[in-house]
């Protein structure tokens, strides 16, 4: 009986899928897309059953089709999907409302500064091993509670994305390390338990998930879970983890050193490291298996705005050429964007400014410019933010032994050359860049102990190395980048205010979000 293992992703704006052999051959892939929703500046929200569990469905049932694979020879089952999210759910595991994303969602920086004040920023890195942010799901439960009273009174748990589809799966309600460090100030990261000893307003203990490690087995498919997906009832479950964190798995980052360099909706970045390191700038968690450690970064906008400009500013262009056209027409305009600068902060900015409040900016348009000059603009403007974080690296000493590069976004020549060019970074590109779906199919494996994690070289070889290419205009314009945003930034703050009308919005504006039973 040949074995396979099944691993799906679910992401912004797409949920993907793959069945592999147990050497890593890829049997079928699938894909489904979805929207992420945004119901007022600040916001970001995706439906727990609709666009989660329903993606997990529809891929699971396309792959089973696709590969004829005998549900009974899958040896298991692993998810990854955004994170960190906030998901309120009932003694049922009925979501109470939509789920509020990571850090794009910044509804809760008013808590946040709170928070901060109020424990002191001290006892927190030293707790939590993070600043609060808009990363912190903590500070998003306590928004909650004070402005949906009737959503948390009614929450038996705090879910995130991977923990609630696991519990679809298996009934059980778990969630892995890594993950659960993005729940500051609740995971004291020393203990690496829940603790609410410097923060008891935020939720309680038996509101959260039980805390396991990555690859530990949570549960097995149950029979409502195995009509509704396809799946043979009893096949392990492993506990799963957040998207970046298997897709960093699926390309090969596994020692002290190594970082992945996601492009995605977001640029996120994992690096692992020999110790727990703390920077205000930076995140830090406990890596996937016990012993070791992680420290991450990530923008707030990066894919996410390819597809805005192209909704926006190219809609005459066909949809399956659309980026390929943009990309020809930046290819025309010079490295430096013929003088133009953009700020990437569309959503605000997570990493290494954390400022929920920026925003985006263009800057030194005239009458010459062209739509590909603002294109690679927005891409180099991606790359320089990059670049801000990559610095951070280095001024605390952690410059990246090898980085290997992952996403859709690799596809895009011009974005995959300017991140090297501007980070001034050597690119590993690997075989299969499908993404963190094959890092679950993987993760699996482990879960089973048909692999080991330095098995991965087997399963996803490095297939390119981009050298960068530094430009002088590159180095004049990166410093230009972080005087662009200091000198816009009071501005921006006091543009920031519409968003605080988010606080006033019934209960029933959110609910009807919900999908319709």
């Amino acid at each position: 009986m040949t074995q396979r293992v099944l691993g799906i992703d679910i992401g912004t704006y797409e949920s993907k899928g793959v069945l592999a052999d147990l050497d890593g051959n890829l049997i079928a892939h699938a894909s489904v897309q979805h929207d992420m929703i945004v119901p007022r500046p600040g916001w970001a929200e995706h439906r727990a059953d609709a666009d989660w569990w329903n993606d997990f469905r529809i891929v699971t049932r396309d792959l089973l089709q696709r590969s004829a694979v005998d549900p009974h020879n899958i040896a298991c089952v692993a998810a990854s999907a955004i994170g960190p999210c906030m998901l309120p759910v009932d003694a049922s595991g009925r979501p109470l409302m939509n789920a509020v994303l990571y850090g794009v969602d910044t509804r809760s920086d008013l808590e946040v500064s709170e928070l901060t004040r109020r424990i002191g920023s001290e006892a927190i890195m030293a707790t939590c091993g993070n600043a609060l942010t808009s990363q912190s799901v903590g500070p998003k439960i306590l928004w909650l509670r004070r402005n949906r009273p009737e959503i948390f009174s009614a929450a038996a748990k705090f879910m995130t994305s991977t923990s609630y589809l696991t519990m679809k799966l298996t009934g059980e309600c778990v969630i892995d390390h890594y993950t659960a460090a993005n729940f500051s100030p609740v995971y004291d990261v020393n203990r690496q338990c829940w603790s609410t000893e410097i923060a008891d307003d935020v939720c309680s203990i038996d509101q959260l998930p039980e805390l396991r490690w990555t690859t530990e087995i949570a549960g097995r498919v149950t029979a409502d879970a195995a009509c509704e997906t396809g799946l043979a009832e009893g096949t392990p479950v492993a506990v799963g983890t957040i998207d970046a964190a298997a897709e960093a798995v699926g390309v090969g980052v596994q020692d002290p050193g190594d970082m992945m360099l996601m492009y995605g909706s977001t640029v996120f970045m994992i690096q692992l490291v020999e110790r727990k390191m703390q920077d205000s700038r930076l995140w830090y968690a406990p890596w996937l298996y016990p012993g070791s450690h992680a420290s991450m970064a990530g923008l707030a906008t990066s894919g996410t705005l390819t597809r805005w400009f192209r909704s926006r500013f190219a809609r005459e262009l066909p949809n399956g050429s659309a980026f390929e056209k943009l990309s020809e027409e930046a290819a025309e305009s010079p490295p430096g964007s013929n003088g133009l600068l953009l700020l990437p902060h569309f959503s605000g900015e997570r990493s290494p400014i954390h400022d929920p409040d920026a925003k985006g900016v263009l800057f030194g348009l005239n009458l010459t410019h062209t739509r590909g000059d603002i294109y690679r603009a927005l891409i180099e403007g991606i790359a320089y933010g990059t670049a801000h974080v990559l610095e951070a690296y280095r001024d605390i000493g952690a410059t990246p032994a090898r980085v290997l590069a992952v996403g859709g976004g690799t596809k895009n020549r011009i974005w995959l050359q300017s991140m090297s060019d501007i980070g001034r970074v050597r690119q590993h590109v690997c075989r299969n860049t499908i993404g963190a779906s094959l890092g679950d199919a993987f993760l699996g494996a482990c879960a089973v102990g048909a692999a080991r994690p330095s098995d991965i070289v087997k399963w996803n070889p490095v297939a390119e190395i981009v050298e960068p290419d530094c430009q002088p205009v590159h180095e004049r314009q990166f410093e230009l980048f972080k005087q662009l945003y200091s000198q816009t930034r009071d501005i921006s703050h006091a543009l920031g205010g519409e968003k605080q009308l988010s606080t006033s919005n019934p209960v029933s504006s959110i609910l009807s979000m919900q999908p319709k039973e």
